[in-house]
Protein backbone atom coordinates (compact mmCIF):
# COMPACT_ATOMS: atom_id res chain seq x y z
CA UNK A 1 0.00 0.00 0.00
CA UNK A 2 2.77 2.41 0.93
CA UNK A 3 4.51 1.91 -2.42
CA UNK A 4 1.26 2.60 -4.30
CA UNK A 5 0.75 5.81 -2.34
CA UNK A 6 4.33 6.88 -3.08
CA UNK A 7 3.78 6.21 -6.78
CA UNK A 8 0.61 8.31 -6.77
CA UNK A 9 2.52 11.22 -5.20
CA UNK A 10 5.29 10.85 -7.79
CA UNK A 11 2.78 10.70 -10.66
CA UNK A 12 1.18 13.92 -9.47
CA UNK A 13 4.58 15.60 -9.52
CA UNK A 14 5.38 14.28 -12.99
CA UNK A 15 1.95 15.39 -14.23
CA UNK A 16 2.89 19.01 -13.50
CA UNK A 17 5.80 18.97 -15.89
CA UNK A 18 8.15 19.98 -17.35
CA UNK A 19 5.81 18.25 -19.80
CA UNK A 20 2.34 18.02 -18.22
CA UNK A 21 -0.41 15.43 -18.59
CA UNK A 22 -2.05 15.75 -21.99
CA UNK A 23 -4.65 14.08 -24.19
CA UNK A 24 -2.67 12.67 -27.12
CA UNK A 25 -3.91 13.65 -30.58
CA UNK A 26 -3.66 10.79 -33.08
CA UNK A 27 -2.63 11.28 -36.74
CA UNK A 28 -6.28 10.62 -37.70
CA UNK A 29 -7.30 13.66 -35.64
CA UNK A 30 -8.83 11.54 -32.90
CA UNK A 31 -8.05 12.41 -29.30
CA UNK A 32 -7.20 9.72 -26.75
CA UNK A 33 -9.50 9.69 -23.71
CA UNK A 34 -6.65 8.92 -21.31
CA UNK A 35 -4.27 11.63 -20.16
CA UNK A 36 -0.59 10.76 -20.55
CA UNK A 37 2.76 11.95 -19.22
CA UNK A 38 6.10 10.36 -20.12
CA UNK A 39 9.45 9.94 -18.40
CA UNK A 40 12.82 9.44 -20.08
CA UNK A 41 11.45 9.52 -23.61
CA UNK A 42 8.32 11.29 -24.85
CA UNK A 43 5.93 9.09 -26.81
CA UNK A 44 3.77 10.60 -29.48
CA UNK A 45 2.12 8.63 -32.26
CA UNK A 46 4.11 6.69 -33.32
CA UNK A 47 7.62 7.57 -32.21
CA UNK A 48 9.81 8.57 -29.29
CA UNK A 49 11.74 11.79 -28.76
CA UNK A 50 13.47 13.44 -25.82
CA UNK A 51 11.36 16.59 -26.22
CA UNK A 52 7.57 16.93 -26.32
CA UNK A 53 7.22 18.73 -29.64
CA UNK A 54 3.48 18.01 -29.70
CA UNK A 55 2.94 19.60 -26.25
CA UNK A 56 5.29 22.40 -25.22
CA UNK A 57 8.68 21.56 -26.73
CA UNK A 58 10.21 20.85 -23.31
CA UNK A 59 12.46 17.92 -22.52
CA UNK A 60 10.60 15.25 -20.57
CA UNK A 61 11.44 14.48 -16.94
CA UNK A 62 14.19 11.95 -16.38
CA UNK A 63 13.38 8.27 -15.87
CA UNK A 64 14.33 7.61 -12.21
CA UNK A 65 16.60 4.72 -11.26
CA UNK A 66 14.19 3.59 -8.54
CA UNK A 67 11.47 3.06 -11.16
CA UNK A 68 13.87 0.85 -13.12
CA UNK A 69 14.46 -1.15 -9.94
CA UNK A 70 10.69 -1.58 -9.58
CA UNK A 71 10.52 -2.82 -13.18
CA UNK A 72 13.31 -5.34 -12.62
CA UNK A 73 11.58 -6.63 -9.49
CA UNK A 74 8.37 -7.06 -11.52
CA UNK A 75 10.19 -9.02 -14.25
CA UNK A 76 11.86 -11.22 -11.62
CA UNK A 77 8.49 -11.94 -10.00
CA UNK A 78 6.70 -12.59 -13.30
CA UNK A 79 9.41 -14.76 -14.86
CA UNK A 80 10.81 -16.31 -11.68
CA UNK A 81 14.22 -15.49 -13.15
CA UNK A 82 16.59 -13.06 -11.41
CA UNK A 83 19.03 -13.25 -14.33
CA UNK A 84 16.41 -12.10 -16.85
CA UNK A 85 15.41 -9.34 -14.47
CA UNK A 86 18.97 -8.00 -14.21
CA UNK A 87 19.07 -7.62 -17.99
CA UNK A 88 15.90 -5.50 -18.08
CA UNK A 89 16.91 -1.85 -18.52
CA UNK A 90 13.77 0.29 -18.87
CA UNK A 91 14.45 3.87 -19.92
CA UNK A 92 10.94 5.23 -20.42
CA UNK A 93 7.62 5.20 -18.62
CA UNK A 94 4.25 6.06 -20.11
CA UNK A 95 1.87 7.04 -17.35
CA UNK A 96 -1.80 7.04 -18.32
CA UNK A 97 -4.63 8.37 -16.18
CA UNK A 98 -8.07 6.91 -16.86
CA UNK A 99 -11.12 8.68 -15.51
CA UNK A 100 -14.23 6.53 -15.17
CA UNK A 101 -15.15 6.99 -18.84
CA UNK A 102 -11.69 6.63 -20.43
CA UNK A 103 -10.83 3.68 -22.63
CA UNK A 104 -7.83 2.43 -24.58
CA UNK A 105 -8.36 0.77 -27.94
CA UNK A 106 -6.54 -2.38 -28.99
CA UNK A 107 -2.99 -1.55 -30.03
CA UNK A 108 0.55 -2.90 -30.09
CA UNK A 109 3.51 -1.36 -28.27
CA UNK A 110 5.89 -1.49 -31.22
CA UNK A 111 7.75 1.82 -31.36
CA UNK A 112 10.52 0.40 -29.18
CA UNK A 113 13.65 -0.98 -30.84
CA UNK A 114 14.06 -3.47 -28.02
CA UNK A 115 12.12 -6.69 -27.62
CA UNK A 116 12.42 -6.47 -23.82
CA UNK A 117 9.21 -7.04 -21.88
CA UNK A 118 6.71 -4.33 -21.01
CA UNK A 119 5.90 -3.94 -17.31
CA UNK A 120 2.44 -2.55 -16.54
CA UNK A 121 1.44 -1.43 -13.03
CA UNK A 122 -2.15 -0.52 -12.12
CA UNK A 123 -3.12 1.83 -9.29
CA UNK A 124 -6.67 2.90 -8.49
CA UNK A 125 -9.91 1.77 -10.09
CA UNK A 126 -10.33 -1.78 -11.34
CA UNK A 127 -10.45 -2.25 -15.10
CA UNK A 128 -10.85 -4.85 -17.80
CA UNK A 129 -7.50 -5.38 -19.51
CA UNK A 130 -7.97 -7.09 -22.87
CA UNK A 131 -4.92 -9.09 -23.93
CA UNK A 132 -5.04 -10.31 -27.49
CA UNK A 133 -2.97 -11.94 -30.18
CA UNK A 134 -0.09 -10.63 -32.30
CA UNK A 135 -1.93 -10.77 -35.62
CA UNK A 136 -4.77 -8.27 -35.22
CA UNK A 137 -7.18 -6.43 -32.94
CA UNK A 138 -9.90 -9.08 -33.03
CA UNK A 139 -10.30 -12.42 -31.32
CA UNK A 140 -8.81 -14.44 -29.82
CA UNK A 141 -8.25 -12.33 -26.73
CA UNK A 142 -8.58 -12.75 -22.99
CA UNK A 143 -10.19 -10.24 -20.64
CA UNK A 144 -8.37 -9.92 -17.31
CA UNK A 145 -9.60 -7.80 -14.41
CA UNK A 146 -6.79 -5.69 -12.98
CA UNK A 147 -7.04 -4.15 -9.51
CA UNK A 148 -4.94 -1.59 -7.69
CA UNK A 149 -1.43 -2.93 -7.16
CA UNK A 150 -1.61 -5.53 -9.93
CA UNK A 151 1.39 -6.04 -12.20
CA UNK A 152 1.11 -7.36 -15.74
CA UNK A 153 4.31 -8.24 -17.60
CA UNK A 154 4.30 -9.23 -21.24
CA UNK A 155 7.33 -10.34 -23.19
CA UNK A 156 8.68 -13.14 -25.34
CA UNK A 157 6.19 -14.28 -28.00
CA UNK A 158 3.50 -12.08 -26.42
CA UNK A 159 5.59 -8.89 -26.43
CA UNK A 160 3.78 -7.50 -29.48
CA UNK A 161 0.29 -8.74 -28.60
CA UNK A 162 -2.55 -6.30 -29.16
CA UNK A 163 -4.00 -5.07 -25.88
CA UNK A 164 -6.38 -2.44 -24.58
CA UNK A 165 -8.67 -1.32 -21.77
CA UNK A 166 -12.36 -1.45 -22.78
CA UNK A 167 -13.74 -0.67 -19.32
CA UNK A 168 -12.87 1.08 -16.06
CA UNK A 169 -15.13 0.26 -13.11
CA UNK A 170 -16.41 3.48 -11.56
CA UNK A 171 -16.44 3.62 -7.78
CA UNK A 172 -13.57 1.13 -7.33
CA UNK A 173 -10.70 3.59 -6.82
CA UNK A 174 -8.06 3.21 -4.12
CA UNK A 175 -8.41 6.09 -1.63
CA UNK A 176 -5.81 4.53 0.67
CA UNK A 177 -3.26 4.97 -2.14
CA UNK A 178 -4.34 8.57 -2.64
CA UNK A 179 -6.70 8.07 -5.60
CA UNK A 180 -10.35 8.83 -4.85
CA UNK A 181 -11.34 8.25 -8.48
CA UNK A 182 -9.81 6.94 -11.67
CA UNK A 183 -6.94 4.66 -12.54
CA UNK A 184 -3.24 5.21 -13.08
CA UNK A 185 -1.33 2.84 -15.31
CA UNK A 186 2.44 2.97 -15.51
CA UNK A 187 4.12 1.06 -18.32
CA UNK A 188 7.87 0.66 -18.10
CA UNK A 189 9.65 -0.02 -21.37
CA UNK A 190 13.11 -0.40 -22.82
CA UNK A 191 13.26 1.73 -25.99
CA UNK A 192 16.59 0.41 -27.27
CA UNK A 193 17.34 3.95 -28.43
CA UNK A 194 20.42 6.04 -27.73
CA UNK A 195 20.27 9.66 -26.68
CA UNK A 196 21.08 12.11 -29.47
CA UNK A 197 24.41 13.86 -29.17
CA UNK A 198 24.20 17.01 -27.07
Amino acid sequence: MEQRAELVVACRQWARGPVPFRHTVLPSGGVMSVRTVCLGWHWQPYRYARTADDVNGARVAAFPDWLGDLGRAAVAEAYGDEEAARGFAPDTALINFYDDTARMGMHQDKEERSGAPVVSLSIGARCVFRFGNTEGRGRPYTDVELASGDLFVFGGPSRFAYHGVPKVYAGTADPAAGLRAGRLNLTLRETGMASPAA
